[in-house]
């Protein structure tokens, strides 16, 4: 086996190696290069944790996989076997890796104290982290983990990681994410002490104070349980600058305090309610108006107005039909060969006609016998000609 230097010092940032191997490979349609080295600097994609990246030589390292009790490195570029090359990490993803591990840690260890539940999924993503557990949270028990994962952060205490011996480890009391028969090579452990033991592969820091902070971003109900996001570190700092940014933003437009901004915005939401039901009420006048001068009619009767909604146009078409004005009437509101429409009657079925009128202006919608709606993709002259020759009506 390589010697796996990020097991013995995650915070080694570059490391001499001889390359095992390198052999083309396939990947998203492209070709790429596998290689193994006998030291190898890269912590390989498992547990949750995605894998480092890098450089090797004059290779970029793309990813990292265990693969048949080997690391692998997917690199851009071929290197010679046997050859020496210098493997340099990208230390800002390996320490965020490490900041988030020890905080999901922390956080999970908390969780499994206070309430016995089981870590059962864990995923560090681009965005944020996510950890499932088999029993329910609140918000409120959610934020008190949190205060006390942060407090465990403030004191500082050392992160201890090691390989027990088989006497230590049956005698020892831990958390697993994997039943130990299906774990390859010895067992790993890794101690936030007071707060949590778990057997564990990552890479981790060496103090909590390294984490920084740990700040829960959501939390939902999951297969039972809950599924919980949260952030650490740097990535807590950034997600809360843009947080900021944009309250800072929506209270100067809404003319309110940062923490009245919730407020304004429910005193927004209400008048901006009030108005929308007020301009509902002028705008069916508007449409009454508009019947009113159109004569009673057994007659079908093509109406084409600007602006309409769905729902305007379903109840312009509703008050043309119930005052007679027309004995079918189809109502459109749309530009350019982009239109909505409404059909109704009290007279008669109007399935036959809307399947008719759609054959002639390549639409499509449906309804009940009386009313049926949908869309034309057709100018407004095609339309008027189609619905005038009557053709459509066989």
């Amino acid at each position: 086996m390589e010697e796996r230097v990020y097991d013995k010092d995650p915070y080694c940032r570059s490391c001499e190696g001889t390359v095992l191997w390198c052999r083309p490979a396939q990947k998203q349609g492209k070709t790429v290069y596998e290689a193994a080295f006998d030291r190898v600097l890269f912590y390989p994609e498992g547990g949750g944790q995605p894998s480092d990246t890098g450089t090797a030589g004059e290779a970029r390292v793309l990813e990292a996989h265990q693969r048949e009790g080997q690391v692998v490195c997917t690199l851009d570029r071929p290197l010679e076997p046997g050859s020496q090359a210098v493997q340099v990490l990208d230390w800002d993803r390996r320490f965020s890796h490490m900041q988030h591990h020890t905080g999901e840690h922390l956080f999970s260890g908390l969780v499994h104290r206070r309430f016995g539940y089981d870590n059962v999924g864990f995923h560090m993503g681009r965005e944020e982290v996510t950890v499932d557990f088999n029993g329910l949270l609140t918000l409120e028990e959610a934020e008190q983990l949190e205060r006390e994962a942060n407090q465990k952060i403030w004191e500082n205490v050392p992160v201890r990681v090691w390989y027990p011996l088989p006497e230590e480890l049956e005698t020892l009391e831990y958390r697993s994410k994997k039943e130990l028969d299906q774990l390859e090579g010895p067992v790993r452990m890794t101690e936030v002490p007071g707060a949590d033991c778990c057997a564990c592969c990552g890479t981790h820091v060496g103090r909590t104070g390294e984490i920084g902070m740990i700040k829960v971003t959501g939390l939902m109900h999951y297969k039972g349980g809950v599924r919980l996001s949260l952030l650490c570190g740097g990535r807590a700092l950034q997600d809360y600058n843009r947080g900021q940014r944009q309250l800072s933003r929506i209270s100067v437009l809404l003319s309110a305090k940062p923490e009245e901004a919730a407020e304004a915005v429910e005193r927004l939401k209400q008048s901006q309610g009030e108005g929308e039901g007020r301009f509902q009420q002028l705008f069916l006048k508007y449409l009454q108006l508009k019947a009113d001068t159109l004569p009673e009619s057994s007659a079908d009767l093509l109406v084409l107005e600007e602006g309409l909604t769905p729902v305007q146009l379903r109840r312009y078409c509703t008050m043309l039909t119930e005052q007679h004005k027309g004995g079918l009437v189809l109502v459109c509101s749309g530009e350019g060969t982009n239109w909505k429409y409404a059909l109704g009657s009290l007279q008669e079925d109007v399935r036959p006609a809307n399947q008719a009128l759609c054959k002639v202006l390549q639409g499509r919608g449906g309804g009940s016998a009386q009313m049926t709606q949908g869309s034309f993709e057709a100018d407004a002259q095609e339309i008027r000609r189609h619905f005038q020759d009557g053709m459509w009506r066989g």
